[in-house]
């Protein structure tokens, strides 16, 4: 199982190289303009394949069964590796569209490692 160094859990891409783990992007959005999300989302779907990525939870309906309740919109998207992950989260494509999410939304966006089939 691929484990993160014992530095907080903070690691950097030097530590994701060579590790044959799935890459999943989670994100807990509270949209504040819904026009403006709206041209974000209609584009944000074949950046997201263009890497390998597909959706595995996209805004539905959340219960929260322990601690705080999630701001708003939550997705989760896979990617074949942390690398391809990351390298759609820099990519030109998405850095351009990342400013229209960031204008029209407020929350956070991580990036974690699935588990190592190996």
């Amino acid at each position: 199982m691929c484990q993160f160094p014992a530095v907080g859990g903070n690691a950097g891409p030097e530590f994701w190289q060579d590790r044959p783990v799935s890459g999943y992007v989670i994100t807990n959005f509270q949209v504040t303009d819904l026009e403006l999300y709206a041209s974000y989302a209609a584009r944000a779907s074949a950046t997201v394949a263009a890497y390998g990525g597909e959706y595995l939870a996209r805004g539905g309906a959340t219960h929260t069964l322990e601690g705080d309740l999630p701001a708003g919109r939550v997705v989760i998207i896979r990617f074949p590796t942390l690398e391809a992950a990351t390298a759609w989260y820099h990519s030109p494509e998405y850095v351009e569209l990342r400013g229209i999410r960031q204008r029209a939304a407020q929350g956070s966006l991580f990036i974690t490692s699935g588990v190592d089939e190996a």
